[in-house]
């Protein structure tokens, strides 16, 4: 059964890529005029954004909130999609990843060899629940994360239970975030859009760098304690 779902999620995927590509920017699924078709394809490219990162699932869900700073959405049903669309993501590719180990392994070593994405796992530790928190927040690492948790002997109960707990702490926080900036610039939407996006990378290196610092300094005196 979950050979033939990743099969179909694949082709999903392969079939919405191919469509984005020729006519989607992420923005153009923001329609004040018919919210509940946002709210739909809001779900749809942060769950496709999980498993191919080409779609703009982060970009859409800001521009989201920010269409409901204005008016034109509902805040809730914003953070409620992006939740579902980043679990769902989440769980396809796990299963993708478990059932096709032979063509996922070869890309996910190719990721893990930047060295970004390195630095940051490395940052974060080796802990389950902690990569699949921190590692939503890394462009590039939510895949390498997901990915191999579905290499691993993780059970999925577990691994679902914690990406639920990742996608709606990710959720809220980039809703809320854009939200706030949004009411701020309601006669820029797009600046908005823009804002909320470095604000989250910014604090992102900030948090990174820090925790780099600190451990430079434990290794240079081994009697501090490890963060």
């Amino acid at each position: 059964m979950y050979v033939v779902l990743s099969v179909l999620v694949a082709l999903l995927c392969l079939v919405a890529a191919i469509s984005y590509m020729a006519d989607g920017d992420g923005l153009s699924v923001v329609d004040a005029a018919n919210p509940a078709l946002t709210y739909v394809g809001v779900f749809a490219l942060v769950a496709l954004d999980g498993v191919v990162p080409i779609f703009p699932g982060e970009t859409t869900l800001n521009a989201a909130a920010t269409a409901a700073a204005q008016g034109a959405l509902d805040l809730w049903p914003v953070i409620v999609a992006g939740a579902l669309g980043a679990i769902v993501g989440d769980s396809a590719l796990f299963w993708i990843a478990r059932r096709s180990a032979r063509r996922v392994g070869p890309q996910l070593e190719r990721a893990k060899a930047n060295a970004k994405v390195a630095q940051a796992l490395e940052i974060i530790d080796s802990s389950a629940p902690v990569l699949i928190i921190g590692g939503r927040y890394v462009p590039g690492l939510r895949f390498v994360v997901n990915a191999t948790m579905g290499l691993s002997t993780m059970r999925y109960r577990r691994f679902l239970a914690w990406s639920a707990v990742s996608g709606a702490l990710w959720s809220t926080y980039t809703c809320v975030l854009a939200y706030k900036i949004g009411l701020n610039l309601g006669e820029y939407p797009l600046a908005s859009v823009v804002i909320s996006g470095l604000v989250t990378t910014v604090a992102i290196a900030v948090v990174f760098a820090t925790v780099r610092h600190r451990r430079a300094q434990v290794a240079a005196q081994p009697d501090l304690p490890m963060p």
